[in-house]
């Protein structure tokens, strides 16, 4: 199992993910690549395992706090740690960068993405109303980064 940097060439893989997951919520192939190619506090990784990709996360890093911007496990590897490793990666990758606190937005509906985060010590500070694109709302979730986690 590794966890590398996201690359133009992993899209295609991306993108199957993405619609298998989100659907119709998605990101598409455009939101990756400015990410990617434009986005100087953005940062993108990719889960593979013998080489297969099984799962990616995204990262904003910016000055004292950092966001989760995606994160993703192919349906057939989840309840098996992989989310699980990516957000330990995150947060370990936020606290090297001096970061504070690390956000994240989750479908209110998404029971156990949400279970996922509270064990992490995320708490939900806000709803963000119609978030997504069919109107659905979001938790802003949001996490104290302390040494040692």
């Amino acid at each position: 199992m590794s966890l590398r940097f996201m690359e133009i060439n992993d899209l295609k893989r991306i993108m199957e993910l993405e619609d298998q997951l989100f659907y119709p919520d998605g990101w598409n192939e455009d939101d990756f690549l400015y990410e990617i190619n434009e986005n100087d506090f953005s940062f993108n990784y990719v889960l593979e395992i013998d080489h297969h990709i099984i799962g990616y996360v995204g990262l904003w890093l910016i000055y004292e706090q950092s966001q989760i911007t995606t994160i993703g496990v192919d349906k057939a590897y989840q309840h098996q740690g992989y989310a699980s490793y990516m957000m330990h990666s995150m947060i370990d990758l936020s606290l090297l960068h001096g970061c504070q606190t690390m956000s994240l937005e989750v479908r209110v509906a998404n029971t156990p993405a949400i279970q996922l985060y509270q064990k992490f010590g995320f708490e939900i500070e806000a709803i963000r109303k119609d978030y997504y694109r069919n109107h659905d709302d979001a938790y802003l979730m949001v996490k104290r980064l302390e040494e040692g986690q």
